[in-house]
Formats: C-alpha cells, sequence, structure tokens
C-alpha cells in the first residue's frame, strides 16, 4: 500500500515528498494539471468525460486501459487533486484482499468525517476474482472511487460484476507529435537541470527515433533521454556550461544499448521494405517474409498500415486460390486495430506466415484491370432490355427485363443467357490451375465451354 498524498485539498496540491534532481525525470515532469497531459484528446479536450467531471469535482468509479507510460497514473493522481480526495495506491502485483479490507475500512471512516478517497490500483487484471469481489460494495455505496489501470482488454481480465460499476475508458497512444512536444519540455527540464544549454543535433530525426525505440511510451522516452544527456554530458566535459550540450542519436544508441534500422517511414526506406515484404509473400516464402514484418516493426512502422497492406495482397495475389486468405487477413487487420503493439505482432505473424504459404493466384485483379482498361476505352455500356429492372408498368410495356431467364428455373442453376451489351461476350477473367481456382476454372469450362475451354 502506497499513500501518495497525506491531504490532496486543492487541485494544485502537490506530492508530500517533493522531487529533486535525483527524482528520475518521468517522475518530476508528471503533469499536475489536465492542460499539461498529452494526448487523450477525447477524454481531456472541451466537453469530453474527465473534463465535465472535473467541473464539478464528482467522478465516477473508471477503468484506464492503455498501453504503458501513456498516463493512466497520472490521471488517476489528477483526477483525485480534482476531486479534492485522499489518494490511496495499490500494485495488484503486491496488494491481498487484507489490505484492500483495511484501506475500505479507513476510507469509510474518512467519508463519515466528510473526506472523500480515491483508490487507485494499478494492474488490476491481476486481481483475481476474490480481490475484485471485495471492492463491490464500496465502489457500489460510493465509500471510494476506484480508478483501475490496464493494459489488458476489461472485457477479459475484470470481472463483470465490477465493471458493469464502472466505467471503462481508453487511453490512446501518443503520436509523433505529441512525442516531440514531450521531447522539447524535457530538453528545456534537462538544460535547466544542468545550467547549460541542451540543444539535438537534428530534433525531428530524434524525435523519430525515441517514437519508434518506445512505441511512444512517455516515461520510456524521458528515460531514454535522461540517460542519454547525462552520458553525454559526461562524455562532454560536463564542466563546461558555457557551451551548449549537442544531443545527437548515437547517445540515444549508446544509452540504450539499441541500434535503431535504417529506416525513414516517411522516405525511400519505408517503400523500398514493404516492396520486399509483399515481394516476399508473393514469392511464397514466408521465412523472408517475417524478416521484413521484424525490420518494419522494428523501425516503428504503423502496424495497421502492414495488415492493411496484406488485405490487398489476400485478394491481389492470392484470390480464388485459396478463398479463405481474404477472411483470415481481415481478422489480422481488426486484431490488429483492436490489441494493438506489441501483442499484434503475434498476429501479424500468424497471418504472414499463411497468406506467404497459400498457392497464388493474380487471376481476380488481372480480371478488374482487364474490364476497367475496356470499359474506358469506350465501348458500349448501355444495359441490354432484358436485363433491366422493371419496377413499374410503363417499363414493363416498354420491355424492360422482358425474356429475362431467370437461373434458378433451369437445371443445375444455370441459363445459357447473354449478360453483355448487344450480346457481345467478352472474357476477362482467366482462372488459374493454383489451389481451389483449379475447380473454378473446370465449373466454368463445363458451363461456358465456348468461352473458357
Amino acid at each position: 500500500m502506497d499513500t501518495l498524498f497525506d491531504d490532496v485539498s486543492t487541485p494544485s496540491q502537490s506530492p508530500t515528498t517533493a522531487p529533486d534532481k535525483h527524482t528520475p525525470l518521468a517522475e518530476r515532469m508528471r503533469p499536475r494539471r489536465f492542460d499539461d497531459v498529452l494526448g487523450q484528446e477525447h477524454l481531456l479536450g472541451e466537453g469530453a468525460p474527465l473534463r465535465g467531471f472535473a467541473a464539478h469535482g464528482l467522478f465516477p468509479s473508471m477503468i484506464l486501459w492503455g498501453a504503458p507510460g501513456i498516463g493512466k497514473t497520472t490521471l488517476a493522481l489528477i483526477i483525485a487533486q480534482s476531486a479534492k480526495a485522499d489518494f490511496t495506491r495499490l500494485s495488484a502485483v503486491e496488494a491481498g484482499v487484507k489490505d484492500v479490507r483495511e484501506i475500505l475500512t479507513a476510507a469509510e471512516k474518512r467519508r463519515k468525517s466528510g473526506k472523500n478517497t480515491v483508490l487507485f490500483i494499478d494492474e488490476i487484471h491481476r486481481f483475481n476474482k476474490n480481490q475484485q469481489d471485495a471492492l463491490l460494495h464500496a465502489v457500489e455505496q460510493g465509500i471510494i472511487t476506484l480508478i483501475g489501470a490496464t493494459t489488458e482488454n476489461p472485457s477479459f481480465e475484470v470481472n463483470p460484476a465490477l465493471l458493469s460499476r464502472c466505467r471503462v475508458y481508453t487511453l490512446q497512444g501518443l503520436t509523433e507529435a505529441h512525442c516531440n512536444i514531450l521531447l522539447q519540455r524535457a530538453l528545456q527540464q534537462l538544460s535547466e537541470d544542468l545550467a547549460r544549454e541542451i540543444i539535438p543535433d537534428n530534433e525531428e530525426q530524434l524525435t523519430d527515433m525515441l517514437f519508434r525505440l518506445t512505441g511512444g511510451d512517455a516515461r520510456g522516452i524521458l528515460n531514454a533521454l535522461e540517460s542519454a544527456v547525462n552520458l553525454a554530458s559526461g562524455q562532454n566535459n560536463e564542466q563546461d556550461t558555457t557551451t551548449p550540450l549537442i544531443l545527437s542519436q548515437a547517445h540515444i544508441e549508446a544509452a540504450l544499448q539499441q541500434k535503431t534500422p535504417r529506416y525513414d517511414k516517411k522516405g525511400e526506406g519505408h517503400f523500398d521494405t514493404i516492396s520486399a515484404f509483399i515481394k516476399s509473400l508473393r514469392g511464397s516464402d514466408p521465412d523472408a517474409a517475417l524478416f521484413w514484418l521484424a525490420v518494419m516493426l522494428e523501425a516503428g512502422e504503423d502496424a495497421r498500415f502492414i495488415a492493411r497492406r496484406m488485405v490487398i495482397f489476400a485478394s491481389e495475389d492470392i484470390g480464388n486460390a485459396a478463398s479463405e486468405a481474404l477472411p483470415l487477413a481481415i481478422a489480422v487487420f481488426q486484431a490488429v486495430d483492436v490489441i494493438g503493439m506489441p501483442e499484434c505482432r503475434i498476429n501479424l505473424a500468424h497471418g504472414v506466415t499463411f497468406l506467404a504459404s497459400c498457392p497464388k493466384s493474380n487471376a481476380s485483379y488481372r480480371a478488374i484491370e482487364n474490364a476497367l482498361a475496356e470499359v474506358r476505352s469506350g465501348v458500349d455500356t448501355s444495359v441490354p432490355l432484358h436485363l433491366r429492372n422493371a419496377p413499374t408498368q410503363l417499363m414493363k410495356q416498354s420491355g424492360y427485363g422482358r425474356d429475362y431467364q431467370y437461373p434458378h428455373n433451369f437445371d443445375g442453376h444455370f441459363a445459357q443467357e447473354t449478360y453483355f451489351p448487344a450480346g457481345d461476350e467478352r472474357r476477362y477473367y482467366t482462372p488459374s490451375t493454383m489451389g481451389d481456382e483449379q475447380q473454378i476454372r473446370q465449373h466454368l469450362a463445363m458451363l461456358r465451354p465456348q468461352r473458357y475451354e
């Protein structure tokens, strides 16, 4: 159990232990007001839920769901300050039912004296059913305002009874623009700490690098930056405060002992790598495709971009040779969208190995390209009368729909009918002999031998 505030009586009240130069940068720079929080505009912007609750100082119990380092603890602290409540923190890894009951007893006594309690439970998904059930009465009666933080889907990890008593708010990852603002704030703070100006040799590249290495984890960015500045300061005569300290990507790599792949998400590296990835899939080499997938993921490529390309590939390069490829690719895209990194790398690998191993056919892709080319050439595109709909009596009298042969009225549910303008039949689709498409080829040849044999 860790009580961070002895008495949070005003929104601006600070923790009892003021941070000093030995306090990690991430803790020293923790926002104390909603206005200072980066991102989460859907929760903190004008008319958004948390902003509205703060106006009245009354907050419901809630579950904050999101990746590490994007502000769950920070929001909980600011909420407690806004609500002028005591803030008590529990780690689900360390606390048991006894700890929970002790806190609830203290909260009930505090409530009788007119003081509210915010109970923050980090990693609430690690609480077992008994531990979660111990909270139900206190949450329902308003003895505490529960704020649970989790990196896992609450629908699966939090008991339905507790979930029904809480609002669930999903925190969104920081964007690269947010990371750039964080970098500027951090460099200003570190410059003040060292009494020496710190200048990045290339701010845009440094932001991109930190964003890729941390996945937008604000705490990770600040920790990496602090380590890099300490390293650079030691290498560049830390006693000299008159000369600006130049911070480079090499300092970040040295501090983290991690190289960044040569990859520019906005330039040639981006296009070259996705090209190698797609060509590996097309060439039925799952190992090479996995290699280029790893390169993109390690470089911080948007997983949804990769998944979208896989959906396109499933139709363009596999098509009817393995019709299950498209549903699987779509399922991977949906999983990536819901799960996010780093876990969705497993979903991507699942899709990559399947798509690369499928029989290939681009017949559907070539067919639509051929049809589009002919339509654009100016051929007749008028619909024959027998194929037109006839919703009115006048249209029926004009011959709309007349002599149309309904296929289900014929043996084999097939009629020898012409569906092209003026009976001028064409062939765009040439089924391959690969996988399931071989059966389609045989079936069409049986129905329309003059066209498909």
